[in-house]
């Protein structure tokens, strides 16, 4: 069986431990659609991604994305999380800043002090759920209507719907019914309060039912959606900070800035496991 370089990566927190892991396998061009997607199944992370050859010419690299379910277009955690793996085993950008290409074409990322970021794409969907679908989604996430600020989509590309709380103490306490959410990605967020401190501005949770993560511990997509939301609406700051994974125990950090009309979305990266895969 071919032998193919492999990093395991932490995203979204500088603690190897407490962010969001990643597989990646570099140097993938020969290996099957069917190949790649039950090495992602193995793995049972919430994705694995291949590095390829691109083919735009003005592309660094080309990743494809699986979950243990499907390939997805998009991901903001395999994105920052490649390019490290991609930097990590040598990899030369063209110019100053990374391009990467995937399913919803080129993607620009930046390295900077504070870790890797990449450029949000737009939203695809956005606007409030229709009312069936609301109310499947507070049933499946055993909430009361009144709980809920907004619900509205937040889809740039991997189907996320967004659903905004009062505060992180409401976050933290959704127990979804994943039996009521199948089909669904649904994010719940909400701010942090004085109380809580100041390591963030706002707290999320990302939940895709089936999947075999099906709750992800730090979701760069998500909250680039929630981000585009908010920041159209005037409701943050241009510089601000999530935290994810709380329930999982872990301790993720998004960097959100936005920089005219360029959205960036960042954080750390760090190198957990490095060898060889035989596929």
């Amino acid at each position: 069986m071919p032998l193919y370089p492999f990093l395991q990566v932490n995203v979204f927190s500088a603690d190897p431990l407490l962010g969001n892991p990643l597989a990646v396998v570099l140097d993938a061009a020969g290996l099957e659609d069917a190949r790649m997607a039950a090495f992602a199944r193995w793995t049972n992370l919430s994705e694995t991604t291949f590095v390829l050859p691109p083919t735009d010419p003005r592309a660094d690299y080309r990743v494809r994305i699986f979950t243990t379910l499907e390939e997805l277009p998009f991901a903001g955690h395999p994105t920052l999380g490649s390019c490290h793996a991609w930097l990590a085993c040598g990899g030369v950008p063209q110019g100053e800043e990374i391009v990467q290409e995937c399913g919803i074409g080129l993607v620009r990322i930046r390295r900077s002090n504070a870790g890797l970021a990449f450029l949000a794409p737009p939203l695809l969907r956005g606007g409030p759920l229709d009312a069936p679908l609301r109310e499947r989604v507070l049933r499946g996430l055993g909430l009361p209507a009144e709980a809920v600020v907004d619900a509205r989509w937040a889809d740039n590309g991997t189907g996320w719907l967004a659903v905004r709380l009062r505060d992180r103490a409401a976050v933290l306490a959704v127990q979804p019914d994943y039996a009521q959410l199948e089909g669904l990605k649904v994010g719940v967020f909400g701010p942090w309060l004085a109380s809580d401190g100041t390591a963030a501005q706002f707290e999320s949770r990302a939940f895709i039912a089936g999947d075999g993560t099906p709750e992800d511990p730090a979701t760069g997509s998500l909250n680039a959606g929630i981000a585009r939301w908010l920041l159209e609406e005037e409701q943050v700051p241009d510089r601000y900070v999530i935290s994810q994974g709380t329930v999982l125990g872990r301790a993720g950090r998004l960097q959100v800035e936005r920089v005219g009309e360029a959205l960036w979305i960042g954080g750390d990266c760090v190198t957990c496991i490095e060898g060889a895969v035989r596929l």
